[in-house]
């Protein structure tokens, strides 16, 4: 499954870039995710816990990062297992920091396999949908660290708790309403 998203935000490029290299920080801001260990390898060890209603996963994996400083562009290549529930999952992520009139556009692309019980949220839109939303905590975040006015300040801003009762079905409304061409409020 695809999914690709952008979005603004109101830093300079080098200055997004900078917070992207800072793995823990960003960790921080995903919602669900949380950083266990960077392993001498230069890879990184975590899990990402989603609540779809019903339904809960918790991936424990690792992710290897491969940034392009010149080109402020960079591919995350990532695998997990959710060991009670069966599932796995597979991602690729390539994201690019550009200028933007209001600062930096980030452009995110991502790849997802996922097998087992949570692969039919993968069929169905729904993890499209919930990406959107994901997406605008993690860039709440992002500008909270960037604008603390100290390291002590960054360092107590992180993502909320992913509400999945919410989420889902705020999601699922969303991704309805597409099916049948926009909303009619």
């Amino acid at each position: 499954m695809k999914i690709a998203q952008e979005f603004v935000v109101a830093r300079p490029p080098a200055e997004v870039w900078t917070f992207f290299q800072d793995v823990p920080a960003v960790a921080q801001c995903l919602p669900g995710a949380e950083l266990t260990n960077e392993n001498e390898d230069g890879s990184y060890e975590g899990s990402l816990s989603v609540k779809l209603g019903p339904m809960s996963a918790a991936f424990e994996g690792t992710a290897n990062i491969t940034p392009d400083e010149a080109n402020r562009t960079a591919t995350i290549e990532g695998k997990g297992v959710d060991k009670k529930g069966g599932s796995r999952g597979q991602v690729t992520v390539t994201y690019a920091i550009a200028d933007h009139p209001e600062g930096s556009k980030v452009n995110v692309d991502a790849d997802v396999t996922l097998s087992g019980p949570a692969a039919q949220f993968g069929r169905t839109g729904l993890i499209s949908e919930m990406s959107k939303r994901l997406i605008g905590d993690f860039v709440a975040c992002l500008e909270g660290k960037l604008g603390a006015t100290s390291e002590e300040e960054a360092d107590t801003i992180e993502a909320g708790e992913v509400r999945g009762i919410s989420l889902f079905f705020t999601s699922l409304w969303s991704w309805i309403k597409g099916l049948f061409g926009g909303s009619k409020e």
